[in-house]
C-alpha cells in the first residue's frame, strides 16, 4: 500500500496529474467564455463609400495642406480627442496647430481595408480604421499602424466630423 501512495504522492508524478487537470478545467471554462469577432461586413454600403470618400477627401487636404478643405470638413463643435496630446475643442487651434506642425512634415496613410462605418440614426455614422503617419523630419522613425475613430455628422447634405478620437 505505502508502495501505491508513494507512486502517486510522492516526487513529480503527482504535480504533473494536479497540473494536467487544472489545465484541462482552465481551458474548458475558458473556451465557454471567448466569442470570436465576426468578420466586418458593412450595414449601409451606402454610407460607407460616402465616409470612406470622406475620409480621403479630409486627409488629402491634411497630406497637401489645403486648410480650407479641412476647416469646411471640421465641426465648429469639434471635440478632439489625442491619447497623447489631450483634448482639443477649438477648430481654428486645431486648424492652427495642424498647419504649424503637420504641414509639409506628415503624411497619413490609410491601412487599406481597415475602415467599419456604422450608422447613427438621426445624425450620421462612426468610423473606426487604422493608419499611419510618416514624419519626414523623423525619416528613420518606425511608423505603426494607429487606430482612430471618427464621429461623421451629416447636415444639410454636408458631411462634418464633430468627434475625432486618434490612439497611437
Amino acid at each position: 500500500m505505502n508502495d501505491l501512495f508513494d507512486f502517486f504522492f510522492k516526487g513529480n508524478f503527482f504535480m504533473k496529474i494536479v497540473t494536467l487537470l487544472y489545465t484541462l478545467l482552465l481551458s474548458w471554462v475558458m473556451n465557454g467564455q471567448v466569442q470570436e469577432i465576426p468578420d466586418y461586413k458593412p450595414v449601409d454600403i451606402k454610407l460607407h463609400n460616402e465616409i470612406v470618400k470622406m475620409d480621403s477627401i479630409y486627409f488629402n487636404a491634411y497630406n497637401t495642406c489645403d486648410m480650407k478643405t479641412q476647416a469646411d470638413i471640421l465641426s465648429e463643435d469639434i471635440e478632439f480627442f489625442h491619447d497623447m496630446g489631450g483634448l482639443s475643442t477649438s477648430k481654428s487651434e486645431i486648424i492652427a496647430a495642424t498647419k504649424k506642425n503637420i504641414c509639409n512634415k506628415v503624411k497619413r496613410t490609410l491601412i487599406e481595408g481597415s475602415i467599419e462605418v456604422y450608422p447613427i440614426n438621426q445624425y450620421g455614422a462612426v468610423q473606426i480604421g487604422y493608419h499611419k503617419f510618416f514624419n519626414n523630419q523623423e525619416p528613420d522613425a518606425k511608423s505603426v499602424p494607429s487606430k482612430f475613430i471618427a464621429i461623421w455628422k451629416r447636415e444639410n447634405n454636408k458631411w462634418q466630423m464633430t468627434r475625432i478620437i486618434s490612439l497611437h
